[in-house]
């Protein structure tokens, strides 16, 4: 997920007219912020002292950039938010659930998901005494987001996308008319400042005539015109969409489970043609882009190696949306890290391993200063 998305459903064409000057407003502060940084890799307050889970999500890191110095994510497993450095744990009800927070507005509004058997969907602003769950929502994947205007996407247990609006249901989101039966909503990824909302659709059909079978997920978008869903161009596997920017950009990454195999990708608009990818940092095989900033095309994500060959560890990765793709510094020699998050400032949020081989939540300042091609 990116940060201070400025987003807004699509089912509000008039929040999206409205939100168009706000962003173009919000791009200089955000460009001289940038500008003004200092380059550095900045440790946060965790709950937790375990290490990086090879190959599965991490207990740890930052998911999402607000304004100023406030950032969302988990530690420990849970959800949690930063002001600067400082940890601040979401008071949930459930004594000991586990969950995260996935996204952040311009306004401070969270959007998270408390996972088990009673998963569900969240909205809080720091200072509340709880969380606002969502009605309806009963899933407890990782992929929900929210906008400027307060809009907030996810998915519920039936396989259908949903947007609420003031903590009620506002729209579903249907999946494409051309859609094979049996397919469903796998996740609801991201909306953007113009209304765009962004996921994955899972298809498993058993043609009842030749006996084929097609199984696999496909990115989708939802248009903020509230027009059909589009089912964007699948990669060669199964087509993760993880981001979009507000010029409808998407990223994220192609996946072979059975390989474990990660390949960045983008999609470019108008969506007429293939996905595309930059390729890998040039020390991994593989890789992921997880998300993208609003407006100045900056991806961040993760560099991998098959978990069972580990010549290297995993690294933080990053591409300016031009040439090849960058390493971001490690936290200590050779002990890994991961990107999850990345805004307009310049700033990039993830997770990263110290000297002592405790996994912290981690944001990289002026991240394309630091970014570099290893030799």
């Amino acid at each position: 997920m990116n940060s201070t998305r400025t987003r807004g459903a699509g089912s509000a064409a008039t929040a999206a007219l409205v939100l168009a000057g706000l962003v173009t407003a919000a791009g200089p502060a955000a460009t001289a912020a940038a500008a003004s940084c200092t380059p550095r890799i900045q440790v946060l307050g965790s709950i937790g002292s375990g290490g990086y889970n090879v190959g599965n999500e991490q207990a740890e890191g930052v998911l999402g950039l607000g304004p100023g110095n406030l950032s969302v994510g988990r530690s420990g497993g849970k959800p949690v938010y930063w002001t600067g450095t400082r940890l601040h744990r979401v008071p949930l009800s459930e004594a000991g659930a586990s969950g995260a927070v996935l996204g952040v507005n311009a306004s401070g509004l969270m959007v998270g998901a408390v996972h088990g058997a009673d998963g569900y969907a969240f909205t809080y602003r720091a200072g509340d005494t709880a969380v606002t769950r969502l009605p309806g929502s009963d899933w407890a994947s990782d992929d929900a987001d929210v906008n400027d205007a307060g809009y907030v996407v996810s998915r519920v247990r039936t396989g259908v996308g949903v947007v609420w609006k003031d903590g009620q249901k506002v729209r579903d989101l249907a999946l494409p008319a051309d859609a094979l039966p049996g397919t469903s909503v796998e996740l609801v990824t991201g909306i953007n400042n113009g209304g765009d909302v962004l996921g994955m659709a899972r298809e498993n059909y058993e043609d009842p005539n030749t006996g084929a079978h097609r199984e696999g997920s496909y990115p989708v978008l939802w248009p903020a015109d509230g027009g059909p869903a589009r089912a964007l161009a699948a990669t060669a596997n199964d087509s993760y969409a993880q981001d979009l920017d507000e010029s409808g950009r998407v990223v994220g990454y192609d996946w072979y489970g059975m390989g474990y195999q990660y390949k960045p990708m983008t999609w470019t608009p108008p969506h007429t043609g293939p996905a595309a990818s930059p390729g890998v940092l040039n020390t991994h095989p593989y890789g992921t882009f997880e998300a993208i900033s609003p407006t100045t095309g900056v991806s961040a994500g993760t560099a991998k190696f098959h978990p069972d060959e580990q010549t290297l560890p995993d690294q933080a990765q990053l591409w300016p949306g031009t040439g090849p793709v960058l390493a971001l510094p490690r936290l200590a020699a050779r002990q890994a890290s991961a990107a999850a998050s990345v805004s307009d400032d310049g700033r990039v949020g993830g997770a990263a391993v110290n000297a002592g081989g405790t996994l912290k939540p981690v944001i990289w300042t002026c991240a394309t200063k630091q970014a570099y091609l290893p030799q």
